[in-house]
């Protein structure tokens, strides 16, 4: 099967986008782990920090699963699209507390931009791909 030069290069660089990405949840998950809220320069009682601990191990897990979904992102576009959804999910909790709570620091709103755009961007990437490759073997 041959594919247009804009195609192969979009199936190489697509781990890497996906690399790229997955880095933000693996390092912010491993330092909320390790430091809980101080990673924020936040203080927060037993609850907090445990819950926030919680919290940065599910991101950190997030990270890692869509780390080892770039290895082969069409194969698994299923998983990667169930990761793209949770974290869209939190994408928009996020923006829903812009709405009742104050501006959080420009940190915060960076994850928003990746959790609404960026995410959503790469799996409409990943999900064409797959469909493209699943055309084309039918058609073979």
């Amino acid at each position: 099967m041959h594919l247009p030069a804009f195609a192969a290069r979009s199936i190489v660089m697509m781990p890497l986008a996906i690399r790229l990405a997955a880095l933000v949840p693996i390092l912010a998950g491993g330092a909320g782990v390790l430091f809980g809220p101080a990673f924020l320069g936040e203080a927060a009682g037993p609850a907090m920090a445990s819950h926030f601990r919680y919290l940065s191990g599910l991101l950190l897990g997030i990270g890692l699963v869509a780390w080892w979904c770039a290895a082969a992102p069409v194969r698994r576009a299923g998983t990667f699209g169930v990761l793209c959804a949770i974290v869209t999910l939190g994408g928009l909790a996020r923006l829903g507390g812009l709405a009742v709570d104050p501006r959080p620091p420009g940190p915060h709103l960076v994850a928003l931009l990746m959790e609404l755009g960026v995410v959503p961007a790469l799996w409409l990437a990943v999900h064409r791909a797959a469909r493209g490759q699943s055309r084309a073997a039918q058609g073979s």
